[in-house]
């Protein structure tokens, strides 16, 4: 087995991998030779098979496999000893009319290489690490969110500020009839409120769609029509009230403390808002990480700058899936791919430059952080 490589350019490469037939023909027979053992063949008696029959009937296919093992095993050993780091996987080039009896098998790879580049980590402008804290109103709003998940319903006669509202949409000749619950809250302007209030329940109120709500898609929800429906809707109905409640406010006692966080691991309000702060100061210290990061990832891809075996990966692109792709698919995709392509080679060279390592115990004081 003899393998030559051919570079194309800094990016791009051809490996040439020669295999003779002395590189195969052992293994070759002897798989044979153990089909003869165990093939049932009708007219011989097991094991008694012609090795020359069993060669014609299996021999192509053995040897296509053997061969195929052969080229795998040959390439990694040989990417592994040049050190050669490659982008996707190397690419067959396809052979017309391959003689599998020839005494010598070539076949020819494409290689898309990883380009060289230096990281500079000298930012020419301040990249921001916020610190983000949850303040009293922050708590305050956690709390009554809180009070009013883990509150109760009550029936109301006439409809207030903060009821709960159980209703139907109806407009009978676009077909639309629709039972939700509503807020008034939800609603824009307080034109629109201002119908509801002091409504009770079997009354009738008109309205427009039009306005009726900041965002299309609560128009959506509400009457139960399709995305393509609600865009420039303007159209009257009715919403006949079924039900008024009004939630009322859970207590802050250690009932509720034992149902959020487990018993007697709160057993205050004190307590509460302690372990609130606690919590989304940790939700808001991820959240920053996150942006943090966001931001160097940005600023390492703008701002280093290497070339890529483009047309290479497109074309491997076009196979390396489980469907396979088209010139014009292909092309998206890497288009798609090709700042988290930067930012991997990015990420991969500042950790050999750097020699960072992560150890399990790192892994084990971060998840207890979280």
């Amino acid at each position: 087995m003899n393998i030559t490589r051919e570079n194309i350019d800094a990016l791009n490469a051809v490996v040439k991998v020669d295999i003779a037939k002395e590189d195969y023909s052992n293994k070759v027979e002897e798989i044979l030779n153990n089909y003869r053992k165990t093939a049932n063949i009708p007219g011989f008696r097991k094991g008694h098979v012609p090795y020359q029959m069993v060669k014609k009937q299996y021999g192509k296919a053995v040897l296509v496999d053997e061969v195929n093992k052969l080229l795998q095993d040959a390439l990694n050993k040989y990417l592994t000893e040049e050190k050669l780091d490659v982008l996707g996987q190397p690419l067959p080039k396809p052979q017309d009319n391959l003689d599998w009896d020839s005494e010598l098998l070539s076949f020819e790879f494409e290689l898309g290489l990883a380009p060289e580049f230096t990281v500079d980590l000298k930012s020419k402008k301040a990249i921001t690490q916020y610190t983000i804290v949850a303040d009293d109103k922050m708590i305050d709003e956690q709390v009554k969110r809180i009070q009013e998940q883990y509150g109760k319903l009550v029936s109301q006669e006439a409809v207030e500020k903060d009821s709960e509202i159980r209703g139907t949409f109806k407009n009978e000749e676009k077909g639309i009839e629709n039972t939700v619950a509503i807020t008034l809250d939800k609603f824009k302007g307080k034109a629109t409120e201002k119908k509801f209030i002091g409504a009770k329940v079997g009354d009738v109120i008109e309205l427009k769609t039009k306005g009726l709500y900041d965002d299309d898609h609560e128009l959506m929800h509400a009457l139960k029509v399709s995305h393509d429906e609600v865009h420039d809707l303007d159209i009257p109905v009715t919403f006949t009230i079924v039900e008024i409640n009004k939630r009322e406010l859970a207590d802050l006692d250690q009932d509720l403390f034992d149902k959020l966080f487990g018993k007697d691991a709160v057993k205050s309000v004190t307590e509460l808002r302690a372990k609130i702060k606690e919590d989304a100061d940790k939700q808001f210290a991820q959240q920053a990480d996150q942006k943090l990061l966001n931001d160097v990832t940005e600023y390492l891809v703008e701002n280093t700058t290497f070339d890529l075996p483009a047309e290479f990966l497109q074309k491997w692109m076009q196979t390396a899936g489980e469907e396979p792709m088209d010139a014009d698919q292909a092309k998206d995709e890497y288009e798609k791919s090709e700042k988290s392509l930067r930012y991997q080679l990015i990420e991969g060279k500042l950790i050999e430059d750097n020699n960072i390592q992560v150890t399990i115990e790192d892994i084990k004081g971060f998840t207890k952080e979280r």
